[in-house]
């Protein structure tokens, strides 16, 4: 369920807003990036208005010789037990970690982008054959917890959601890897990028 505050008269722009509630009740607050009217439904392209981020467990291998591996956390149990840690060493940098509903943010100044910053990971594609896909992440700070080490980047591809309006106040989250919505994400895509 999410509150939808667009005025569907309007092209959508920065000013047009959307906040997401997910099932624990958590917020998240998108511009609206555009809006297709299509077979009698409104479908919205949303990006979040703070810095999606990431957290990274490193898992230490026993052989010294081996680089640590990185591992994604999506977890809500552990992340709720790290966020304390990850929230003060972000306010080092003057960024403030919020736990939004789909993905943690941060509002704030990100530092330049540096080569040795970034981050390759494999992550499982959405694809049914369960191929990889590379995502590339910046660097933004690393903590120990309980002895364990973390780092948190942030996404260097905008993270958008793919909604369909089901009211004039309300609206849901749809998979863009619906067959019958890949056309609609396309289009969505496309003409963002005109």
């Amino acid at each position: 369920m999410s509150a939808y505050l667009f005025n569907q008269e309007n092209e959508p722009d920065e000013s047009d807003s959307i906040t997401l509630y997910d099932e624990a009740g958590r917020p998240l607050d998108c511009y609206v990036e555009n809006s297709l009217e299509q077979e009698d439904a409104q479908y919205l392209s949303l990006m979040p208005v703070d810095i999606p981020v990431v957290i990274i467990a490193w898992e230490e291998d026993d052989d010294e010789t081996e680089d640590a591996e990185a591992i994604l956390l999506e977890d809500q149990e552990e992340i709720s037990g790290i966020f304390a840690d990850a929230k003060a060493v972000l306010a080092e940098l003057d960024l403030s970690l919020k736990y939004t509903a789909y993905t943690l943010t941060v509002s704030g100044e990100l530092p330049p982008i540096e080569d040795e910053d970034i981050l390759t990971l494999e992550i499982e594609g959405n694809d049914p054959a369960g191929e990889m896909e590379e995502e590339e992440l910046q660097f933004l700070a690393s903590f120990y917890h309980e002895e364990e080490r973390y780092s948190i980047y942030t996404p260097l591809a905008p993270l958008l959601f793919l909604a369909k309006a089901i009211s004039e106040t309300q609206i849901e989250l749809v998979h863009p890897d619906n067959d019958e919505l890949k056309h609609i994400l396309e289009e969505l895509l496309f003409e963002d990028a005109d």
